[in-house]
């Protein structure tokens, strides 16, 4: 399995890296917040780091650290527009919960 992106979100990451120097693909990990524990962390990576996994989707290469897969696996990054607003949307099956608000989430794995 690996983290994917939606052609929209990949459209999206193609702009931002084009106006990015040096972009070399999109950051994706967590970290800890929020009330459920995890919150995702997108950045324009701008360099390689030592333990990611490289997984290229529609043209963007998607990196990950290894130690974040156990919460990542098999997710998918959509990018969405609805009236004003438009976000990243996160599709991840290992999602057991999150909180009210939405901002953050937990898994099986994180819960163990």
């Amino acid at each position: 399995m690996s983290v994917t992106l939606t052609p929209a979100a990949a459209e999206r990451v193609k702009q931002y890296l084009s106006q990015t120097p040096g972009g070399i693909g999109l950051s994706v990990s967590v970290r800890r917040s929020g009330c459920s524990g995890w919150t995702y962390a997108l950045d324009i990576a701008t360099r390689a780091q030592d333990g990611e996994r490289v997984f290229t989707s529609h043209g963007v290469d998607v990196r990950v650290p290894e130690d974040a897969l156990v919460q990542l696996e098999g997710t998918e990054i959509d990018f969405i527009s609805q009236g004003l607003n438009q976000q990243f949307q996160f599709r991840n099956p290992r999602v057991t919960g999150e909180c009210g608000c939405g901002e953050s989430f937990t898994t099986a794995e994180s819960a163990a």
